[in-house]
C-alpha cells in the first residue's frame, strides 16, 4: 500500500500517528500490523529529516547572502550584531541546543484536535505554521497529493469493463450497443422492474419462434 496515504493521516491533527497505528493493528493483526506500524514510523521520520535538511540548507544560503551583502558603513556595528545573532540561532538549530525535541516529536506529542465535520485541516496548518515551519511544508506537499492512484483513463472508460476476455470476439457495433445500453440503464431515473422485463423478453422470444416456424 502507498505509505503516503498513511502519512496524510498522520499529518491530520485529529488522528496523528497513534490512530494510524491502532487501525493497522486492528486490520492486520499484531505481527503484521506492528511491522507495518514500525515501517511507517521510520518512513515518516525519514521524510521529515529530508525536509529538515532542505530547510537547513535554505537557511544557510540565506545567512550567506546576508553576510555577503553586509554593508560596512556607520551602521556596520548593528549589522554585525544582527549577523552574529543569526549565526548563533543557526548554530543552536544545527547543534540541537535549541530544543531536544524535533517539530515532529512535538506535534505527535500534543493532544489531537476534536474531530468534527467543519474542521479545516489546511486552515489549522496555516495557523500553526509559526510553531511547525518544517512540518507545514511537509503537510502542504503531502496533502496536495491526489488520494486516488487510478489512471484517469481507467476511471472514466467503460470499454475495459464491457469488453472482458470472454467478450473479445464481439464486433465493434455490438460493443457500442452494450456501452450505450449500460449508460441508458445507469441513467434511468425510475427503478427497473426485472419481472416485467423478463416477461417482455419471453413474449418477444415466443413471437420470434412462432414467426420462424
Amino acid at each position: 500500500m502507498n505509505k503516503m496515504i498513511f502519512v496524510a493521516c498522520v499529518l491530520d491533527p485529529r488522528f496523528k500517528f497513534e490512530y494510524v497505528a491502532f487501525v493497522l493493528l486492528s486490520m492486520y493483526g499484531e505481527e503484521k500490523g506492528e511491522k507495518m506500524r514500525n515501517d511507517l514510523k521510520l518512513y515518516v521520520i525519514s521524510l521529515y529529516n529530508e525536509y529538515q535538511r532542505t530547510s537547513k540548507e535554505s537557511q544557510s544560503k540565506s545567512l550567506a547572502s546576508v553576510r555577503n551583502t553586509m554593508d560596512v558603513s556607520s551602521s556596520g556595528i548593528t549589522q554585525k550584531k544582527t549577523l552574529i545573532q543569526q549565526e548563533y540561532l543557526n548554530h543552536r538549530a544545527t547543534s540541537g541546543i535549541m530544543d531536544s525535541k524535533s517539530e515532529l516529536e512535538k506535534y505527535l506529542g500534543e493532544e489531537t484536535e476534536p474531530g468534527n465535520e467543519n474542521f479545516d485541516i489546511l486552515l489549522w496548518w496555516k495557523v500553526n505554521s509559526p510553531r511547525f515551519p518544517i512540518l507545514v511544508k511537509m503537510a502542504r506537499d503531502v496533502l496536495a497529493i491526489p488520494i486516488s492512484t487510478v489512471a484517469s483513463e481507467s476511471a472514466f472508460s467503460t470499454g475495459g469493463r464491457v469488453l472482458d476476455p470472454f467478450r473479445s470476439s464481439l464486433t465493434p457495433k455490438l460493443v457500442q450497443a452494450l456501452v450505450c445500453a449500460q449508460d441508458w440503464l445507469r441513467g434511468e431515473s425510475l427503478p427497473l422492474t426485472v419481472e416485467e422485463d423478463l416477461d417482455k423478453l419471453e413474449k418477444f422470444e415466443d413471437d420470434y419462434l412462432a414467426s420462424t416456424n
